[in-house]
């Protein structure tokens, strides 16, 4: 986990992670999902150099 912030609104929390791989993600919030008290969406980013990369 690199971040984690409280927050008000729809979301009690936002946290940044950091995993090789979206499989790795995927993963882990099956496993906390299925604990049924957390809504969990995942949102995948890339840095915007290589986001702008993947346009040319």
């Amino acid at each position: 986990m690199l971040h984690q912030w409280a927050t008000l609104g729809e979301f009690d929390f936002v946290n940044v992670v950091e995993a090789p791989d979206i499989a790795t993600v995927a993963k882990v919030s099956v496993g906390l999902g299925a604990r049924g008290s957390t809504k969990i969406e995942t949102l995948p980013a890339l840095e915007v150099e290589e986001f702008l990369r993947t346009l040319e």
